[in-house]
């Protein structure tokens, strides 16, 4: 999640919009990227609910009005913390494989590179989970703001003033549309399976396989 808000920050600050790096948000410091709600306490509450467990990090602060050409802007700036989690996906894969062959090289070295390689293996399908649920077109999330620009100027503004409630509708979906969000959620599970496929053989064993 940091690496994703971190993207947006700095495709803002390439677009000509400074308010992410004024305000010290533009960092890898995870502890600056912390909503006291939406990262702590909302999945502690919904967990203890027993409903599905989600939540986030605070929001890279961003001035649309500065972009150099706002439609422009808007998109990429939307874009660049899922096109950042599909290349951290993408670039775990030859990790994975490389942490494989040394830990299959030096015996000594098999737990712990196992422990490291299961991380690596569980980040890539997060990195998945995260992209595919941000492009879902529900406002706030990143995939509307894509979305917004293929319906009419009228059905357009309508469709952004949903952003209000964009909250409560996404709890919605999630509680009671699950079909519809697993097969929202498809592509990155067939990602999952691709992946798996390159690195499969490379599996070192850990303390937590069966």
């Amino acid at each position: 999640m940091v690496a994703h808000e971190y993207a947006h920050g700095y495709a803002a600050f390439k677009q000509g919009d400074m308010t992410a790096y004024s305000l010290g948000r533009l960092t890898w410091n995870p502890i600056k990227h912390i909503d006291p709600f939406m990262t702590i306490v909302l999945p502690l509450m919904l967990a203890f609910l027993g409903a599905p467990i989600f939540g986030g990090a605070k929001p890279v602060p961003v001035n649309p009005r500065n972009y150099r050409e706002y439609r422009r802007g808007d998109i990429i700036v939307s874009m660049a913390g899922i096109a950042t989690n599909l290349a951290i996906a993408v670039a775990s894969v030859p990790v994975v494989i490389v942490v494989g062959i040394l830990g299959a090289s030096v015996p000594a070295l098999v737990r712990p590179l196992g422990i490291l390689q299961l991380m690596l293996v569980q980040g890539i399908f997060i990195n998945l989970i995260l992209a595919a649920f941000n492009l879902m077109p529900i406002p706030p999330l990143d995939g509307s703001h894509v979305f917004k620009y293929l319906l009419p100027p009228r059905w357009s503004l309508s469709y952004q003033r949903l952003g209000s409630f964009g909250f409560l509708i996404l709890f919605a979906v999630l509680s009671f549309g699950r079909p519809l969000v697993n097969a929202w959620l498809a592509p990155a599970y067939f990602l999952r399976i691709l992946a798996e496929r390159f690195y499969f053989s490379f599996i070192l064993p850990n303390p937590f396989s069966t």
